[in-house]
């Protein structure tokens, strides 16, 4: 079995005790991104067993996961998870740092994970645990998608894992291979002709093919849009061609900026004021194809807010 994940997220590993947590996540992630509320149970209490100290040793768990998650670290929580409000908390802080939450679920047997247990000379505690432990599980098992988590994976045996190839997918706005140099440009408002001066002096090529104008950097060098190509100017829909184009050559990047969301609401069909130049884009794409300002609002609606370079 092969299943993937976001390079950056915050990972639950969710089973009753003794279902193989740990090794799973010994196997598949390094020991700092793993934290383990056992582990946290025996920083405050110097017993991993303590289970007066679980309170204290989420709250350290929680702390933790906190600092990490603001470093941009994949984060992996290794405790049984199994219910609703345990997850909850932890489902909140990946929305707060914006990264996804992702389950993966030990969803075995009662008898595995009574049997490993009892290989275990640490697992004092009795039967009706996890037996407790795996019906909280399947009570809430349906509802993971619901909670908030964005990728959920089931294991329902341990030859599901066995053998499991884990990959990390880049996150979409990961452009670290990616290393400039970058001529950064911002607020072109429609300003076609200007813009064509600026990479001309920036020594881009600049040509016009078959009605069109196409336009290539340097060897290596790169364009990045920060925001704002509409509204205002007087040539809004050769800026959107234009940009749009380089785009799809690789030539340049594009972020959308205030100005172009809400073009895209307007083109969405949402209620916007027509307000700072919004006025001047509507009337410069009335007499445009409708398969244009689709492809204009299918431009604006794909871009991302950031890039990590």
């Amino acid at each position: 079995m092969r299943i993937t994940i976001p390079e950056l997220s915050l990972v639950l590993l969710i089973g009753p005790s003794g279902c193989g947590k740990s090794t799973f996540a010994r196997a598949h992630f390094k020991p700092t991104e793993v934290l383990s509320s056992d582990f946290c149970r025996g920083l405050v209490a110097d017993n991993e067993n303590e289970q007066a100290a679980t309170k204290d040793a989420f709250e350290v768990l929680h702390f933790i996961a906190r600092k990490r998650l603001s470093a941009a670290k994949l984060t992996v929580i290794d405790a049984t998870n199994v219910q609703p409000e345990s997850r909850k908390p932890l489902v909140s802080l990946a929305r707060e740092f914006h990264v996804l939450p992702v389950a993966l679920v030990f969803n075995f047997s009662e008898r595995i994970c009574q049997d490993r247990n009892r290989t275990r000379p640490d697992r004092g505690f009795g039967p009706h645990v996890i037996r407790n432990q795996s019906q909280q599980l399947r009570r809430s098992l349906r509802g993971l998608e619901r909670e908030g988590f964005r990728h959920v994976h089931i294991f329902e045996q341990p030859e599901d894992v066995d053998g499991l190839v884990l990959e990390r997918q880049p996150l979409w706005n990961n452009l670290k291979h990616e290393h400039g140099p970058f001529d950064i440009i911002g607020d072109v408002h429609g300003c076609f002709d200007e813009l064509l001066t600026l990479f001309h002096n920036l020594g881009y090529s600049v040509e016009e093919i078959g009605g069109r104008v196409d336009v290539k950097p340097p060897d290596g060098r790169k364009a990045v849009f920060v925001g704002d190509l509409v509204d205002r100017g007087p040539k809004i829909p050769q800026t959107l061609r234009l940009a749009m184009a380089m785009v799809k050559a690789g030539t340049a990047l594009c972020l959308p900026g205030n100005h172009d969301m809400k073009l895209l609401r307007k083109l969405r069909g949402k209620d916007v004021q027509i307000t700072h130049g919004l006025a001047d884009t509507l009337a410069q794409l009335e007499p445009e194809p409708a398969e244009f300002k689709k492809e204009v609002a299918a431009f604006i609606d794909n871009l991302v807010s950031h890039y990590l370079f």
